[in-house]
């Protein structure tokens, strides 16, 4: 199991919690809104291609369809919000890479609490470029290993032109170009998967020493805590025996 995959599924498995996943609702009320917003108003997922991933998202996690129509409408009409995207760049504690994607309505805002959050928990925000380089934006879409055969997970692989594929006990994780997101409808046709998503892999994974981690994964959890960030990419190491 790559370390990339097994905090994926640490931090799935903390999403099960109750309070976690109201969070988790209120986060993905944004990135609707947001997709709606950058969509230029655009409020059918048809021809909404954000829209429709991260919708897909919330239906997979359960979210009530009252939640995701408010969310829809407060992206169009008059009194649409004003949310705009933000990508900060940072370090977590011992020399961990960060990029972390947030809404804002007010970025001078969000800088400074993601700013002041980094700093309490021993990282620093960097500037623009200082830690992209260290990642690749791509699209993610993981398949269960009781649900798909592992012949038919490396044929949709291969139509999708991934780059890489990660396995662990439970699942197949397949990485891939990010300007292939729209195909995966095609490709994947009746296999059953999680929704894609778009997601920043590490090139290359920093191992650090196992009672070091704990750290940079609290100041993970700090950040995405706060109202206006939705998602924190790292290039921790995470080896199989770490448990939280």
């Amino acid at each position: 199991m790559s370390g990339h995959s097994k905090w994926a599924n640490i931090k799935h498995k903390k999403q099960a919690n109750d309070k976690v996943r109201g969070l988790a609702f209120s986060k993905l009320s944004r990135v609707i809104t947001l997709a709606v917003i950058e969509g230029g108003g655009m409020t059918d997922p048809a021809h909404n291609f954000k829209l429709r991933l991260i919708i897909e998202k919330a239906r997979a996690l359960n979210m009530p369809k009252e939640n995701i129509a408010r969310a829809i409408e407060k992206g169009s009409g008059p009194n649409k919000a004003l949310l705009k995207e933000v990508v900060y760049e940072g370090f977590a504690p011992h020399g961990i890479s960060l990029i972390i994607e947030a809404s804002s309505d007010n970025p001078t805002r969000t800088y400074s609490e993601v700013r002041n959050c980094l700093e309490q928990h021993g990282g620093k925000l960097g500037s623009q470029g200082s830690v992209s380089y260290l990642f690749e934006k791509c699209g993610m879409i993981k398949f269960d290993k009781d649900k798909v055969k592992e012949e038919d997970t490396l044929a949709f692989a291969e139509g999708m032109g991934a780059s890489d594929i990660d396995s662990d006990e439970e699942t197949y994780t397949v990485y891939f170009p990010f300007g292939n997101l729209g195909k995966v409808k095609d490709h994947v046709g009746a296999l059953p998967s999680h929704p894609a998503e778009v997601d920043y892999k590490a090139q290359s994974l920093i191992s650090i020493p196992v009672e070091n981690i704990k750290s940079v994964i609290a100041a993970i959890d700090a950040l995405e805590a706060l109202d206006d960030v939705h998602t924190v990419f790292s290039n921790i190491d995470i080896p199989d025996a770490f448990t939280l």
